[in-house]
């Protein structure tokens, strides 16, 4: 359901993109640095911008996924070396009742 709520969000907004294109083709001037210009539609150079915009921010995405990837998997070793380390417990545990048993002493509650 939800990919398809996306994509009538995006073709609802590349359409209205579409029709402002459309109105908005008489050239205008920018300035990117000083002493350099560029003419163009305004069409044209918002859908550059809007492009630039795009690609910004899935390339912010992409850093972000890539943090959280690596968070957990420094989250998934720190899971492993607890659980290690449970495990070493649980054998020192039983090794010592082990003993206790074998030493036949008394519990402590009795002593």
């Amino acid at each position: 359901m939800m990919r398809q709520v996306n994509f009538v969000l995006i073709f609802l907004v590349c359409l209205a993109i579409a029709f402002f294109c459309l109105e908005n083709t008489n050239p205008i001037t920018v300035q990117l640095l000083p002493g350099k210009t560029v003419e163009a539609p305004l069409a044209i150079e918002l859908l550059i911008t809007m492009g630039a915009g795009a690609t910004l921010a899935w390339l912010f995405s992409l850093w972000v996924k890539l943090q959280r990837q690596i968070s957990a998997m420094q989250d998934y070793k720190q899971v492993q070396v607890r659980d290690r380390r449970i495990t070493e417990l649980e054998q020192e545990l039983q090794r010592y009742k082990a003993e206790i048993k074998q030493q036949k002493l008394p519990p402590a509650d009795e002593a």
